[in-house]
């Protein structure tokens, strides 16, 4: 007949049947909780959808101090909704100018308001201005990173420098289990120890009640515990 001690995986270093429920108590709400993460964390990022790069003036110019994520707050049965900007706990209207997809680039003004804005056409406007423009710093200074790049990343990565962080997770995590199991294990054998300690004095209680009568003095007990709990 197949039991579940069949299969036990560490049966070899005797792990009792509580030791053996605990441990298996321990992996499953593990295995529970990452799955509970996974599937809270798969359904946040479907609701956060919308990508809103946030600008401000600072020094009097107009730069980007913030990248959020909103999500559709619905506001009445008719579909009128608003969006929802969790770091920031803010609720703003639903934007309509796109930058990218699922991008809505917004300004915050200096009262606090977010609008959504556009960038400009600044091809077309420097074409109905008449301006050609040729940067050839920018093309010099291309080629120098093309360069510095291939150079730098020419030599192929060793294996520590791959696969390092996967490793020392694997060893962390491991050693974590394996104190787990340690802990359960003695904490098995000490349950065991106390049943049996618990055994012999119910038994001696009871021989000695058969002898004196139902009267068991408080020094006998003594003799029973050991002379390593007497002071």
């Amino acid at each position: 007949m197949v039991t579940l001690q069949d299969f036990n995986p560490f049966s070899g270093v005797g792990i009792s049947s509580i030791g053996l429920a605990l441990l298996i108590f321990f992996i499953a709400i593990l295995f529970l909780a990452f799955v509970g993460a996974g599937v809270w964390w798969w359904i946040r990022r479907k609701q956060l959808k919308y990508t809103i790069p946030l600008l401000k003036n600072v020094g009097g110019k107009p730069m980007k101090v913030g990248l959020y994520k909103a999500m559709d707050f619905k506001i009445s049965m008719a579909g009128d909704k608003l969006w929802y900007v969790p770091k920031a706990k803010k609720y703003i209207p639903v934007g309509t100018l796109q930058t990218a997809p699922n991008e809505y680039t917004h300004f915050e003004r200096e009262d606090g308001e977010w609008i959504n804005i556009d960038y400009p056409d600044i091809d077309d406007k420097m074409k109905k201005a008449g301006v050609r423009y040729v940067h050839q710093d920018m093309r010099s200074q291309r080629i120098a990173i093309s360069n510095i790049l291939e150079a730098r990343f020419k030599e192929k990565k060793g294996f520590w420098e791959q696969y390092g962080h996967l490793i020392t997770h694997l060893i962390f995590y491991l050693v974590v289990m394996v104190a787990m199991v340690i802990i359960f294990y003695q904490w098995s054998v000490i349950l065991d120890k106390t049943t049996l300690l618990f055994d012999r004095i119910v038994a001696y209680e009871d021989k000695l009640k058969e002898t004196s009568g139902g009267l068991v003095p408080v020094a006998s007990m003594i003799p029973i515990l050991g002379k390593r709990w007497i002071k």
